[in-house]
């Protein structure tokens, strides 16, 4: 079958992205074929669009997406044409109208979460999920920081935080960013772009820092999050939407105080398939009680996805966006 997608020939600017129309092969025996409703906007779509992370070229833009069951391959049993389903992992592809991944990488979505909903937050809610219950299990009544609170992750973050008991102080470039992360639960707002990152958390801590920071933003904020993490604690770099961090000395870390440093990854964070669904489970379970509201802030049509990148690099989006087929 034959659909329109996002293509690249070249790693690049927004502009290497074209709508082309494509052919749309069947779905092998463990696969499934999906009829797209949306796809998430997220940074790791930029990584592959720009070379960062790399991909056999030609290929297509976009992990993360939501829709129905269009065909099912021979050994498939769990799902059916009709089955209403969401994945956040890829295969790379779900910028277009069909896509083609293993049954494996998709879950079924509970009737009360719309298909919109579901891919502004799988890739987003099961990363909040793995950074607060694998690589950190949050308890409640920690302190932490984290970057980037007013982004797509950051919501979730400021709610599952609030939702748990945690005081999440949020890292953000505006006073209206400010008033959104406190609005979706932060404790605290810090605006980096007028106070320092690390004397407001030390002011916030009353000295003691926090246990662990989360740091999706990368080069820019690499140093400072190690001044804002207490002493044998945790900085969990998980993004680079600043560039990559390049050129650590592993003594900066005994310096500051015998710090750990984690680089995880969702994909790590999902296997086997027991803790996918039930990563899942717990997302939805908190999506479906209201303590995590998932808000599409903007949609963009397939030829828009240029524009939606520069916005998203620009960091001018705010919450989740999502591409629609």
């Amino acid at each position: 079958m034959r659909t329109q997608a996002i293509r690249i020939e070249q790693h690049g600017g927004p502009q290497v992205m074209r709508v082309v129309e494509v052919d749309v092969p069947d779905p092998g025996p463990n696969q499934v074929r999906l009829k797209m409703h949306a796809a998430g906007l997220n940074y790791i779509d930029v990584y592959f669009r720009t070379g960062l992370y790399r991909a056999s070229l030609p290929h297509g833009i976009g992990l993360e997406g939501a829709g129905e069951v269009e065909s099912v391959g021979a050994a498939v049993k769990d799902l059916k044409p009709g089955d209403r389903v969401a994945h956040a992992t890829g295969p790379l592809g779900s910028y277009g109208g069909l896509h083609v991944l293993d049954a494996q990488q998709v879950v079924k979505l509970p009737a009360s979460i719309a298909f919109e909903q579901a891919a502004a937050m799988m890739l987003k809610g099961l990363t909040v999920q793995y950074l607060f219950r694998q690589t950190y299990r949050l308890q409640g009544n920690e302190t932490i920081l984290f970057h980037a609170a007013a982004g797509g992750v950051g919501l979730i973050a400021c709610q599952w935080a609030r939702a748990l008991g945690v005081k999440l102080i949020g890292t953000v470039g505006s006073p209206e960013k400010a008033r959104l992360a406190q609005q979706y639960g932060a404790w605290a707002t810090i605006d980096y772009t007028k106070e320092s990152v690390v004397a407001r958390v030390l002011e916030l801590t009353k000295g003691a820092k926090c246990p662990v920071v989360y740091d999706g933003v990368g080069k820019d904020t690499w140093e400072q999050s190690l001044d804002c993490v207490q002493p044998r604690g945790l900085l969990v770099s998980f993004g680079s939407s600043s560039g990559p961090v390049t050129g650590v000395d592993l003594k900066v870390l005994s310096d500051k105080g015998s710090l750990f440093v984690t680089r995880p990854t969702l994909m790590t964070h999902l296997q086997p398939r027991s803790r996918y669904e039930d990563s899942a489970k717990e997302l939805f379970q908190l999506v479906g009680t209201g303590k995590i509201r998932i808000d599409v802030t903007r949609r963009y049509k397939l030829a828009e996805a240029p524009q939606a990148h520069e916005d998203l690099e620009a960091r001018r989006t705010t919450g989740s966006c999502v591409i629609i087929p």
